[in-house]
């Protein structure tokens, strides 16, 4: 008999022996057979880099029973763009899942990461794709209470499909009391960024990146406002990044070229 189970890509930025990743691949085999290529150290704030001048591996690797998984030298990007060529050959998955992330993606941070990146790339191949983050940046989070809305997610995508072009980014609140999902749009919030200046042993500066999230959006109907209230936030994304309401005005301006 042909097996019609769903073939699903895991991806993730936090490295392949991440507890996200050990999360989502377990739940995604309830429902589906699973790929995991995953890179072979932490890419987190990769964005959507991909590796050029270099040699990238891609090996198999045994670390949880039953699941086909690869290690990736590369970037999360590199590890989609490897799977869909080296491994399922041209044959693309089903879907593309990435995560769990150790912390949120929301508001501008979709631009900065490389879990939502990797889901990016997915949707660019025409896969439907989704990002997972959660609010806890510990490797000892705790992604239970979460794991019953990435199957549903999951499995509503593969019923329903994305529309073109289109991808998921959902963010989980960290606890136990999930009032359940809000459908929003990304909110307007960046980090306001500072770099804590040190001396080296050789009485040289250097930079430490560090900041505060700086929430410009008070709408009920952004992700922040879903997250500061307890409920799972999924906003739908595109990677064309044209700014359509722009284009009349750019038109108005006269050239005198």
């Amino acid at each position: 008999m042909k097996n019609t189970l769903p073939n699903i890509l895991v991806v993730n930025d936090d490295g392949i022996t991440a507890p996200g990743i050990k999360a989502l691949m377990h739940v995604m085999k309830e429902i589906g057979r699973v790929v995991v290529v995953a890179p072979d150290s932490p890419q987190s704030g990769m964005g959507h880099a991909i590796t050029i001048g270099k040699p990238l591996r891609l090996d198999r690797v045994d670390i949880y029973e039953g699941i086909e998984m690869y290690s990736c030298s590369g970037t999360p990007v590199d590890c989609v763009k490897l799977a869909v060529t080296k491994i399922f050959k041209g044959k693309k998955p089903d879907l593309c899942v990435s995560g769990i992330n150790h912390g949120l993606n929301n508001g501008i941070n979709v631009l900065y990461s490389g879990t939502m990146s990797a889901a990016v790339e997915g949707a660019i191949e025409s896969i439907p794709s989704i990002g997972f983050s959660l609010d806890d940046y510990t490797l000892q989070a705790d992604f239970s209470h979460c794991l019953k809305y990435v199957k549903e997610i999951a499995l509503q995508v593969l019923t329903n499909g994305l529309p073109t072009a289109t991808l998921l980014n959902v963010n989980f609140p960290k606890g136990a009391h999930i009032k359940g999902i809000k459908i929003c749009r990304q909110a307007n919030a960046k980090w306001a960024e500072e770099f804590d200046e040190r001396i080296d042993p050789y009485k040289r500066p250097y930079y430490w990146l560090s900041g505060v999230f700086q929430l410009n959006d008070h709408g009920e109907d952004t992700d922040s406002w879903a997250l500061d209230n307890n409920f799972a936030s999924v906003v739908p994304i595109q990677f064309d990044m044209t700014a359509h309401h722009a284009i009349p005005v750019l038109n108005s301006w006269n050239f005198n070229i």
